[in-house]
């Protein structure tokens, strides 16, 4: 048997998928290239800056990423690929970020270098004063923008200038939940902390943790608040999210809940241990007034901010992050993609990767559940067909989407998996409003009150309530364990982002059968079918695979 990969001097690599060796160097390849496309054959990963800065930043070293290359390539690899894998890991470390005193200093070992760098005009404005010594002095409270300039140039900063420890906050984590659970870290969970905290040192401290949804981005967070005991800062996506952490934290640890504190549309309390929505972080009364509650940030003395979702994180947060670097800081996702290119203001503001481990990995040790994906494909009716055919590409997209076929998929779906607990998600409010009329259901959607929705997820997670359909609300930071059976009905064009999401609210593990399943219902030959195969990306990338089902074979299978 050949091989699986090939490796091309543009930096992209083919990935056979009908070979022996296939999982072997998909799982080998992962941690230092992307999946840039998946059809049925052949995959192509592509070896980028950032995906090597990321590497080396979580402890990769070159000769291992040659070795992985040169152990599953079919033919001999171009020499340039190589330099310029060694040049791109090279770079991370090359130049430092250090604290002397009250003084930023930016180091190289290679003083004529950063000499060079230094007088590109988008890094001068931010320098103070050239010491005699090589060094530079980087003005004191613009510690992100230089890091955002250099990367921009293709020079990612180490930063080693350390933190503020911030007022303390002693927390404790349980042996016992207060629901009478045994609790613990699992020890990937362990490991993610340790990776993050580093011994306390200046290499720990900033830097974001990738699992899967399910797998406990929340535990390893109030790890971390544990082994730092210092105030904290937690930033979440929405109100729901925002007592789903509180709960966690009063369940999992010893601490008063006196001393948590909610920032939200509904309240704005601030204690040792703040809980914020980004919404309220953001909001202004117009687009030239200023952001009301940026001052939460200097409020108390934090120790630590947690960016939960981090991949979600508004562009103006963004730029207060820029202005808090002396700050511990710790992003939460279960994928770093970026649907508007950001990724490299992921890492010069929050940090590097700090841990990441494949979704299949911990499928196999039970932390999460089974997923079992499938792909099923209908027609679009006649009658509609023509006003697809005259239809702007944006409007296209939305009427293969809202096709009413996919409701006969959904009836078949709720038979089949009689007693399961469904949820059905669409980005489409017409759409979920219409198929919630017709199989008499419940819907969450944005407009739904804070109060509303918890009841039903209460209801929900209780058994009460065994189908809920919900909008692209649900996508992140809900926590509905039992719920098992997924059907997408419709999605945001091609978001990768969200396709990881979605399939994240059904994968926490069950008691007994530990398996998901997760049912994308598209139409056949049209837009939808095209941002269906990017949606599907990073699900491959993480091993999963789909089952494509035309009309006539799924009748056949669950009829």
């Amino acid at each position: 048997m050949h091989k699986p990969a090939i490796v091309q001097s543009d930096n992209t690599i083919l990935l056979e998928v009908n070979n022996s060796g296939f999982e072997q160097a998909r799982d080998a390849i992962s941690p230092f290239a992307e999946l840039e496309k998946s059809p049925e054959h052949i995959h192509t990963y592509r070896i980028t800056a950032l995906s090597l800065w990321n590497a080396a930043a979580s402890g990769l070293v070159l000769e291992t990423i040659v070795d992985t290359l040169r152990t599953y390539s079919r033919y001999d690899i171009p020499e340039t690929v190589f330099s310029n894998i060694a040049e791109q890991m090279q770079r991370y470390g090359l130049i430092r970020l250090v604290r002397e005193e009250d003084r930023l200093l930016l180091e190289c070992e290679e003083p004529f270098f950063l000499e060079e760098i230094c007088r590109d005009k988008s890094v001068e404005i931010y320098i103070k004063e050239k010491l005699s010594d090589g060094r530079i002095e980087i003005k004191s409270n613009l510690r992100g923008h230089i890091k955002q300039a250099l990367i921009k140039i293709g020079f990612p900063v180490q930063d080693l200038a350390g933190y503020e420890p911030g007022d303390p906050m002693p927390l404790n984590m349980r042996e016992e939940s207060v629901s009478g659970k045994p609790f613990g870290l699992r020890d990937y969970q362990q490991s993610a902390v340790n990776a993050f905290y580093h011994g306390g040192g200046p290499e720990g401290g900033s830097g974001v943790v990738v699992l899967p949804c399910g797998a406990g981005k929340t535990i390893v967070g109030i790890g971390t608040m544990a082994c730092l005991q210092t105030q904290t800062l937690i930033l979440v996506t929405n109100t729901v999210a925002l007592r789903q952490w509180k709960n966690e934290l009063i369940d999992k640890t010893d601490i008063d809940p006196e001393n948590i504190g909610e920032f939200s549309g509904d309240s704005k309390k601030i204690k040792p241990v703040t809980i914020a929505t980004y919404n309220i972080l953001t909001y202004r009364k117009n687009k030239n007034s200023d952001f009301l509650h940026f001052s939460l940030f200097g409020e108390k003395n934090w120790g630590l901010i947690i960016y939960d979702e981090v991949h979600l994180l508004p562009a103006p947060v963004f730029r207060m992050t820029s202005e808090i670097q002396s700050k511990r800081r710790l992003g939460l996702t279960a994928t770093l993609i970026r649907e508007d290119g950001m990724e490299k203001d992921v890492f010069s503001l929050i940090g590097p990767k700090k841990y990441d481990i494949p979704w299949k990995v911990l499928e196999k040790s039970s932390w999460i559940a089974e997923a079992i994906c499938t792909e099923i494909r209908v027609t679009l009716p006649d009658e509609i067909r023509y006003h697809y055919s005259v239809a702007k590409e944006r409007e296209k997209f939305r009427i293969a989407s809202e096709n009413e076929v996919k409701n006969d998929i959904i009836s078949t779906l709720l038979k089949y998996h009689d007693g399961a607990s469904v949820l059905i998600i669409g980005q489409y409010i017409s759409q979920l409003k219409q198929i919630s009329a017709r199989f008499k259901l419940p819907m969450i959607t944005g407009s739904t009150p804070t109060v509303e929705r918890e009841k039903l997820y209460d209801r929900f997670k209780t058994g009460e309530i065994k189908t809920l359909i919900v909008s692209k609300v649900a996508n992140f930071s809900i926590d509905l364990p039992d719920a098992n059976v997924a059907i997408q009905v419709s999605g945001t064009f091609g978001s990768r982002q969200e396709e990881a999401q979605r399939l994240g609210r059904i994968l926490r593990p069950k008691e007994d059968q530990n398996k998901a399943y997760f049912y994308t219902v598209i139409t056949n030959h049209t837009a939808e079918e095209k941002f269906a195969h990017n949606r599907q990306l990073f699900l491959t990338e993480q091993g999963y695979t789909y089952r494509i089902l035309n009309r006539e074979m799924f009748d056949e299978e669950y009829c």
